[in-house]
């Protein structure tokens, strides 16, 4: 009788032992899955940083592009690419994606190469370090924390939507004060994002995903995630960059 308790308590042994060893590979496997988003995301900002740069530093491509209608061009490319992605990233391949997500990252940096015209360098420097600093921060809880931050998503949609409505309107306001107050919201809802869409990427994490899913998910949540440093880089931008 009592051969029984001791079959038991190691079936339970052998149970527990299973349980860990499937648990330490999920955690092994997504450890590896966000390790490659943000790889995605750092390499995206170094081309995008760069390309910025090249082409701040070249006059006649400036003129080129500012000083012509190929200005809406530049700025609209980038939002086309992220739409188009986003929608057919389910039917195509990884290798395509990928590629997408370079050329993007690129016409951002031809977007944004207005930012080393008009802010010095080390300001440009210092709020980038600062972003750097705070995206760290705000993605490494989204991604430690057991809270739900689900029922944020939908609030800080609107508050970008409220966003774009308001730098519309600044436009043909130039209020200062509402620039003022819109770069303050945006840093704070694209904060919130941050650590929402960490938790997000997190969450869809599936151990048996194919290789070829894996990669287009980790691509996605890299685009998503450069997104919102990239916002928050630029808020932080109006509020803290000293201009040439």
């Amino acid at each position: 009788m009592a051969l029984r308790p001791n079959n038991r308590l190691g079936m339970r042994t052998q149970q527990m032992s299973h349980d860990q060893a499937y648990a330490a590979g999920i955690d092994e496997g997504l450890r590896a899955y966000m390790l490659k988003v943000y790889n995605y995301m750092c390499i995206g900002l170094g081309l995008t940083g760069a390309v910025a740069f090249a082409t701040s530093t070249s006059p006649a491509l400036m003129q080129t592009i500012y000083g012509t209608p190929l200005q809406w061009v530049v700025m609209l490319a980038p939002i086309g690419l992220v739409f188009f992605l986003a929608a057919k990233v389910q039917s195509m391949k990884a290798s395509t994606a990928q590629t997408l997500f370079w050329i993007y990252a690129g016409s951002m940096g031809l977007s944004l190469a207005y930012v080393f015209a008009v802010y010095t360098g080390e300001s440009v420097a210092r709020v980038f370090f600062i972003t750097a600093g705070a995206f760290a921060g705000l993605s490494l809880y989204g991604y430690t924390t057991k809270r739900n931050l689900s029922g944020m998503g939908s609030f800080l949609i609107m508050g970008v939507i409220g966003l774009l409505i308001a730098a519309v309107v600044n436009i043909f306001l130039e209020s200062s004060a509402l620039q003022f107050a819109i770069s303050v919201l945006g840093v704070l809802i694209f904060a919130g994002l941050t650590a929402y869409d960490t938790q997000k990427i997190k969450s869809i994490y599936v151990e048996s995903d194919g290789t070829a899913v894996a990669e287009k998910k980790a691509i996605m949540g890299a685009l998503t995630l450069y997104l919102d440093f990239i916002n928050m880089f630029i808020f932080l931008l109006h509020l803290f960059g000293n201009r040439e």
